[in-house]
């Protein structure tokens, strides 16, 4: 299935990914935001547009990114944005991706609107961790950061990154990465992902559990529950498992919604697909159950013997 989906016409990717980003327009995300926060979740806003191929390509995406610092201050709407620094240019020019970087800190702390840094694949990770801390050291400090279970760096990351007091969303990681550097076995990723929350909840660090996971959750959110409510949060990707976000939400947990949007949709949705094709899998199930009801599906599939 992955190697044929760039073959797979651009209005079936479309179907498939459309619960799982917000649109190709600001006013799409504009839309679901609102929408999120009239079911008590809170949001956060990715423009799409990785691997930026020109520096003018990554200054469009830092100004789209303004953009959506106005939309939130004008709408009153209870999100913060995500920034994926390939998409300012970090494989181009670091120099380049540090200057619209700031500009995009300093917009959002004018605001008061946090910024959380993405992690992206392993050739970023040094990186993004410089210049998260570059930022932090200069005094923004409603700026946070991901660190992904799945990387073997990553508990040491956060013993070099204690000073600051780090917030910091932890998630599995979608990126493949070789073995020498990365656990591969799902029981090694959920373990590290334990340890890494025990390490940083140790360190005094604000923590955004991204993980739909429920093996995961039933481990994680014992161990935040003698925090105050505004001392953590759970983390969803839009589309995913919504039944089980309001049921956090009306358990009194902080809930907050990845809400992806931008023209780029149809290169975000094949390259989630194809660097980790696990996901393939997960959306050709959601999609069918989506398609077709499960007993139609059932009995289908029965009848084809």
């Amino acid at each position: 299935m992955v190697r044929v989906l760039p073959a797979v016409p651009r209005r079936i990717v479309q179907r498939v990914s459309a619960p799982y980003i917000a649109g190709p327009t600001l006013e799409d995300a504009r839309r679901v935001v609102a929408r999120l926060n009239g079911e008590g979740k809170l949001a956060t806003v990715d423009v799409l547009g990785e691997e930026v191929r020109s520096p003018a390509e990554a200054e469009t995406i830092a100004s789209a990114y303004h953009s959506v610092l106005d939309a939130i201050a004008a709408d009153h709407l209870d999100a913060n944005v995500s920034v994926k620094l390939t998409a300012l240019g970090l494989q181009l020019d670091l120099d380049l991706c540090r200057s619209l970087l700031a500009t995009v800190v300093a917009d959002a702390a004018a605001r008061g609107i946090f910024v959380r840094i993405d992690m992206e694949d392993s050739s970023c990770t040094d990186d993004t961790l410089l210049l998260y801390r570059e930022l932090r050291e200069r005094g923004r400090d409603e700026l946070g950061i991901v660190l992904q279970s799945r990387l073997r760096r990553s508990l040491a990351d956060v013993a070099s990154l204690a000073d600051l007091r780090p917030s910091v969303r932890l998630c599995k990681g979608i990126y493949l990465e070789p073995e020498s550097i990365a656990y591969t076995g799902r029981d090694e990723i959920r373990e590290s992902f334990l340890q890494i929350l025990d390490a940083l909840l140790e360190a005094g660090c604000y923590v955004a559990l991204a993980t739909q996971d429920e093996w995961l959750l039933e481990r994680s959110l014992p161990r935040v529950d003698g925090l105050e409510r505004e001392g953590y949060e759970v983390q969803f990707l839009l589309g995913v498992r919504e039944a089980r976000a309001s049921e956090l939400v009306a358990e009194g947990h902080r809930l907050r919604v990845y809400v992806p949007y931008g023209a780029r949709w149809y290169e975000y949705s094949l390259r989630r697909l194809q660097e980790n094709p696990s996901l393939a899998g997960t959306v050709a199930k959601a999609t069918l159950g989506r398609l077709v009801p499960r007993r139609e599906w059932r009995d289908g599939r029965q009848g084809s013997g």
